[in-house]
């Protein structure tokens, strides 16, 4: 990556996509009309839904936090920078690995928004598997 951009300027990037990733969650509720979907569900299947959405969304702002403002450390010849990027680009490529396994392809095939969404997430996670999984290589080398 020293061509484009430096290795420490791409997780600060990473950070910050991951915290804006994060403050969106709070926006998905009406984008996916969660209300009326969630009101099918059990009090305590909603209340779970709610939960874990915000806990997705705190970790997403707080590995963001982190990358943007703990760069340095996180690439810094440490056992906890190499666990931690070997852990981050674990998360994201399984993520990757999701995107195209799980998601059913009639989610987003032959609809033009939703193939951009589904093309531009693919290539986010793609990213954060590249700049963590760099990192953690780099964490590798002697």
């Amino acid at each position: 990556m020293n061509g484009l951009l430096s290795l420490e300027t791409h997780l600060k990037l990473a950070g910050l996509s991951l915290i804006a990733l994060g403050v969106m969650h709070g926006f998905l509720s009406e984008r996916f009309a969660w209300k009326e979907e969630l009101s099918r569900l059990s009090l305590l299947n909603r209340q779970i839904f709610y939960v874990h959405t915000f806990f997705v969304a705190l970790i997403l702002v707080l590995l963001g936090t982190l990358s943007l403002f703990g760069t340095n450390a996180l690439l810094e010849k440490t056992a906890l920078g190499r666990d931690f990027c070997g852990g981050v680009t674990l998360f994201w490529l399984c993520r990757w690995i999701f995107q195209f396994c799980v998601y059913d392809a009639s989610l987003w095939r032959g609809k033009r928004f939703e193939t951009r969404i589904h093309i531009l997430f693919s290539l986010l996670w793609t990213y954060y598997v590249v700049v963590y999984g760099l990192a953690f290589w780099g964490q590798l080398a002697s």
